[in-house]
């Protein structure tokens, strides 16, 4: 489909009017006054006290909690975007800790973004171990290929905190420290589900598909014969072979991006990508893909999803989400991943 057709097909739907989920049975509807279940559960969580905000004290009892014994304090997941590159900053000046920044790429990452991850640790200057690997090159070929409506960015989720964990447990590191915003948190002060949890229901429909996917595709490809099937085998595995647990700063903190974005232009020479999607963000190429085609089948991304939570919470207003989800991408730059794909 050509992205004018997308965009006509996406005005067309109709959406949430508190957040910006959009009807789509059988996990997320609107009632009579056009709200939809989501934030009506949310209602009754908020009613029944239901919803839990951390202080920065938790954040730095954590720390104190699981103090290392080795050379790393902690192992600090760093794609390049702004709230990666804080997470780093913040840990190296604010809570004085040494950490080994992390950087995996699948062939897909933007220079921008590759950049902005190693002005970072010149500038502030802790150590960086830097990952290329093509491994998921061929299952991400067979979701586009097929058209399954596997969400590209989720088995690359899966896998890249498979490998942090390896790493976290290769250099005896007790914390892995994330970028996740307070729109990705699932509100849990330990061990996170990694970022977006599969058992909301506005990822039923999402989580299923990666799953039949996930469960066909390995059956069938020796290569990823060992691949995690979810999330929670990753986190399964990972305690029973090194117990780190996993925080991001973010979820503690009351600034907002704005605060810090200002500061990691003028300390580390950060600058925002010339494109990505949502606008304001650092994301990989392959994202644009995984966008398209989760929009094309299921109406919204995990996008829609973190951004309407922030909603919730009045993080953020619906009328800067609207405008932060704005397709600003074209059919080119699809056309440039999927030659990637196959070649």
């Amino acid at each position: 489909m050509d992205i004018s057709e997308l965009k006509m097909t996406l005005e067309a739907r109709v959406i949430c009017k508190r957040c910006v989920l959009p009807e789509s049975r059988p996990d997320i509807w609107l009632d009579g006054d056009g709200v939809c279940n989501i934030c009506r559960d949310f209602e009754k969580q908020t009613d029944a006290g239901g919803q839990v905000h951390f202080l920065e004290s938790d954040f730095i009892k954590i720390l104190n909690q699981n103090k290392s014994r080795g050379k790393y304090d902690c192992l600090i997941m760093c794609s390049g975007g702004k709230d990666s590159t804080a997470s780093l900053y913040y840990m190296t000046k604010r809570y004085k800790l040494t950490p080994l920044a992390f950087t995996f790429d699948h062939g897909f990452e933007t220079d921008d973004a590759l950049e902005n991850v190693r002005n970072a640790v010149e500038i502030l200057g802790v150590d960086f171990l830097f990952f290329k690997s093509y491994f998921m090159k061929d299952m991400f070929a067979e979701i586009v290929g097929t058209h399954d409506k596997t969400v590209l960015c989720h088995p690359c989720s899966i896998w890249y905190m498979g490998l942090t964990f390896e790493m976290a447990a290769r250099f005896d590191i007790p914390i892995i420290v994330a970028g996740w915003t307070k729109g990705q948190s699932t509100h849990q002060p330990l061990m996170s589900r990694c970022g977006c949890n599969v058992h909301q229901p506005e990822f039923s429909s999402m989580s299923r598909a990666t799953q039949a996917f996930l469960d066909r595709y390995t059956k069938q490809n020796s290569k990823y014969r060992d691949f995690p099937r979810s999330m929670e085998e990753v986190l399964s595995v990972a305690k029973k072979r090194h117990k780190a647990i996993v925080v991001s700063p973010h979820w503690f903190l009351p600034m907002d991006s704005t605060e810090y974005v200002d500061v990691l232009k003028k300390e580390l020479k950060w600058r925002f990508p010339r494109l990505s999607y949502p606008r304001f963000s650092t994301n990989c190429y392959l994202n644009f893909l995984s966008v398209h085609n989760s929009m094309m089948n299921f109406g919204y991304t995990h996008y829609h999803v973190e951004m309407s939570k922030m909603i919730r919470e009045a993080l953020l207003s619906r009328q800067e989400a609207l405008e932060l989800l704005e397709i600003n991408f074209d059919r080119d730059v699809l056309d440039i991943v999927v030659q990637r794909l196959r070649s």
